[in-house]
């Protein structure tokens, strides 16, 4: 009998080491490696090795890769069109889509509503580890969907998983979720690395086999990063992340990796009592603003993906008491806030070493590009003269660090998106200024941030 091997794993980048060590050399992380049992070698199992030294077959041809064929890969519809738009068009078959979120995000709910709806065409197998069958039919029938058709198990054995798939045959295959499944060779309990890892590994293979749609459910950790081992997302094609707490009502739907699609793709999806319901145009919810315009109040204009959203960023600057005054950032980089804040001592002339400086981006948006860097700085300005921006005035612009405005990709996308919602000023970057505005909009070039403050 050959003895069981075994290794350690980081959990955070996959590293694998022989012995323990207290910091890993790969990622540089501390306490993270975890023992791995490997299943042993069977007599006779493996391949007899070549004259070389290698194993395996031979007779695989080389392809000239101008001899590849170049067809459109068949995608099908998910039924949602937010879901769709992230996965770069819709579900492709052979492909293993990840998707994560925080407790109560609704994971398990957008999935079995895109379940529902497709079983009445297609062959879906539903795989629930988490809940019993009555608990999932229970839900189905508070969301009203049709349950006609859909095939269930209730099962957290990888093989039975497989077996019962290889009888079925699902064109889409989902597993709700992929920490609650384990594999019998494997000794760790289930949600450890080593049971995610080659449970992951086992399903994609099938997936590839058969050309099977496989959806995994993934649990994600306090910071946001997806539970379990760093290589279970270099083996899946796509993963996407559900984001909203349980007390907002918009979810946020954003790929943060896709080997079929872009990868900065943003759905929006509204949480209602019969489900998830997409967001057909998000610029209108992020917009519900008051009456009277308050200070520190002003909306820019994003980029997601391919198309542009308009959100509205929230400035509050207020005296210190403290030594060290606070900066605190809700949906915009933390570190970009207080460098934008030098930016503006240095080439603006307005101090805040001594305010407390709050900024939120409204809706539970988080911003990801540089183009909300000159709104941040005007919203700041406002909060801090205590004077109310116009209503219909807004903003875009990358602000560098010698006070210069600098153009975003997709200028002309922003303006025409901003005159379609009824806004009649914009002050934007002069390389990005167009060179007829849009009919009844006053368009503000700048080239730099002593220029945007003079124009307000």
């Amino acid at each position: 009998m050959a003895k069981a091997k075994s290794a350690f794993v980081c959990t955070e980048c996959g590293a694998e080491y022989r012995k323990w060590q207290g910091q890993c050399s790969s990622c540089q992380e501390w306490n993270t490696l975890s023992e791995v049992h490997l299943a042993s070698a069977r007599p006779g199992g493996g391949a007899a090795p070549s004259r070389s030294g290698y194993a395996g077959d031979l007779s695989r041809e080389v392809i000239d890769l101008g001899n590849v064929d170049l067809s459109e890969v068949p995608r099908m519809s998910s039924t949602f069109a937010e879901f769709d738009r992230v996965l770069g068009g819709g579900l492709v078959p052979g492909s293993a889509v990840l998707l994560g979120g925080n407790p109560g995000a609704g994971k398990s709910t957008l999935l079995l509503q895109t379940a529902c709806k497709l079983a009445q065409q297609r062959r879906i197998l539903y795989v629930t580890g988490e809940e019993s069958l009555s608990q999932v039919a229970m839900r189905a029938h508070r969301l009203q969907l049709p349950t006609n058709g859909l095939k269930m198990l209730a099962e957290t054995s990888v093989e039975t998983i497989l077996a019962v798939s290889e009888r079925e045959k699902p064109e889409i295959l989902v597993i709700d979720s992929i920490q609650t499944m384990h594999l019998e060779d494997i000794s760790s309990a289930p949600g450890g690395v080593a049971q995610v890892r080659e449970s992951a590994a086992a399903l994609t293979r099938f997936a590839k086999k058969t050309n099977t749609v496989l959806l995994l459910v993934g649990h994600v950790t306090k910071d946001g990063s997806l539970a379990g081992p760093k290589v279970l997302e270099h083996m899946i094609d796509a993963s996407l992340l559900l984001e909203g707490g349980a007390d907002s009502r918009f979810r946020t739907l954003r790929g943060q990796k896709n080997r079929f699609g872009a990868v900065n793709e943003l759905g929006v999806f509204a949480m209602l009592e019969q489900g998830l319901k997409e967001v057909k145009n998000p610029s209108a919810i992020f917009l519900s603003r008051q009456e009277e315009q308050a200070p520190g109040s002003l909306v820019m204009v994003v980029w997601e993906g391919t198309r542009p959203i308009l959100v509205e960023v929230q400035a509050l600057v207020d005296e210190s008491a403290l030594g060290n005054p606070r900066r605190v950032a809700v949906g915009v980089d933390q570190n970009r806030l207080a460098m934008l804040l030098a930016v503006l001592n240095r080439h603006g002339g307005l101090f805040t070493g001594d305010q407390d400086v709050f900024l939120n981006v409204v809706g539970g948006v988080k911003v990801l590009e540089t183009s909300a860097d000159l709104a941040v700085l005007l919203a700041v300005v406002s909060s801090l003269q205590n004077r109310a921006l116009p209503k219909e005035l807004v903003v875009f612009g990358e602000v560098g660090l010698s006070g210069e405005i600098r153009p975003v990709p997709s200028g002309q996308e922003r303006i025409a998106e901003a005159a379609k919602h009824g806004f009649l000023r914009a002050i934007v970057p002069r390389a990005n200024a167009p060179k007829q505005a849009p009919k009844g909009m006053e368009v503000i070039a700048v080239d730099k941030l002593s220029d945007a403050l003079d124009a307000l």
